[in-house]
């Protein structure tokens, strides 16, 4: 038998050392699932934001924010209809009276598709001037939570609200910056929420009998990926989160709050998802144009469209606003 010497069994206690440490970092970084998005509609959009699919007009709808509009996007042959307002628009949501709710800037309005009438359903904030109303969504019975903020993101100036088919609105969060990303899980006991510039996925307990929620706690820092801004939940409990200045969309799991796939999105500020389609699997992408340099702009072209990705999950049904 071959003898090994002390200076053998130091190199071989070292080679075996760093063999482990190579497995550990090999482990550490393992590949998540990646998918690319492609253009599905160029547009222009300043501030695009809002995706939500409608499945009985199989139409997505989303906004341009800064431009004051709102789309119905068919995308079985691309046409799009485009609403003009005169107000911003911080999101939309469907009606179950076949009108659309839409948050301007000095109140929550039913909007008819067909003529483009208005009507208020709640003015929560119409005594500040500096303030707007940005993202919100239907919880699983009906109620319109929508968020606001301050024009000049000025932080913890501003709230969220739950809105009621019989129009009364109710605050249920204060010292919010720029409130995104609401979302209802399957069992419609958790909600997930974003305050975008604190970086952070909060999740709430959700009774929703009584429409409330309780029991904050983080679930993910997204500091090394940008801020996170809108999302969508799919039908297997996984949240897609948009990333403004991430370029992307994040998978994160519910249970771990791991990172667990990404979209890659040819553009810089990533601000809302959706999942549409005749199948419900595939994710549209809202993006936009505002705070990106000349530079930027030169190289991701195609920022203020709408793209598309198939990550081969499905998402569910929106939930429309209980009109009564």
């Amino acid at each position: 038998m071959k003898r090994i010497g002390i200076i053998g069994l130091v190199l071989l206690s070292v080679a075996c050392s760093q063999k482990e440490a190579k497995q550990e970092v090999v482990e550490e970084t393992k590949a998540i699932p990646e998918w690319e998005a492609t253009l599905f509609y160029e547009d222009q959009n300043q501030l695009g934001e809002g995706a939500i699919w409608n499945h009985e007009r199989s139409e997505l709808w989303s906004i341009d924010i800064e431009g004051k509009k709102w789309f119905q996007l068919d995308v079985s042959n691309k046409s799009q209809i485009v609403h003009q307002l005169d107000q911003r628009i911080g999101t939309i949501v469907p009606s179950t009276d076949g009108r659309a709710v839409v948050a301007l800037q000095d109140g929550i309005y039913y909007y008819a598709v067909e003529t483009g009438e208005l009507e208020l359903i709640a003015s929560p904030e119409s005594h500040l001037d500096s303030i707007r109303f940005n993202d919100g969504k239907c919880d699983p019975s009906g109620r319109l939570w929508v968020g606001s903020m301050h024009l000049n993101q000025i932080a913890d100036a501003a709230g969220l609200y739950k809105i009621a088919g019989d129009k009364t609105a109710e605050q249920m969060l204060d010292s919010i910056t720029i409130s995104n990303g609401i979302v209802w899980s399957s069992e419609k006991k958790t909600m997930f929420y974003i305050d975008t510039p604190d970086g952070k996925l909060r999740v709430f307990d959700y009774d929703d009998a009584t429409g409330t929620i309780s029991n904050e706690r983080s679930m993910m820092d997204f500091k090394e990926y940008g801020f996170p801004d809108g999302s969508t939940i799919d039908a297997e409990d996984n949240l897609w989160v948009c990333l403004w200045n991430g370029n992307g969309v994040l998978r994160i799991d519910t249970e771990t709050g791991e990172v667990t796939g990404r979209v890659n999105v040819p553009a810089h500020n990533i601000t809302s998802c959706a999942f549409g389609g005749e199948n419900l699997d595939s994710l549209f992408i809202t993006s936009a144009r505002v705070d990106m340099s000349e530079a930027e702009l030169d190289s991701l072209p195609l920022a203020g469209s709408v793209f598309v990705a198939v990550p081969g999950v499905k998402g569910v049904q929106a939930s429309f606003f209980a009109a009564e």
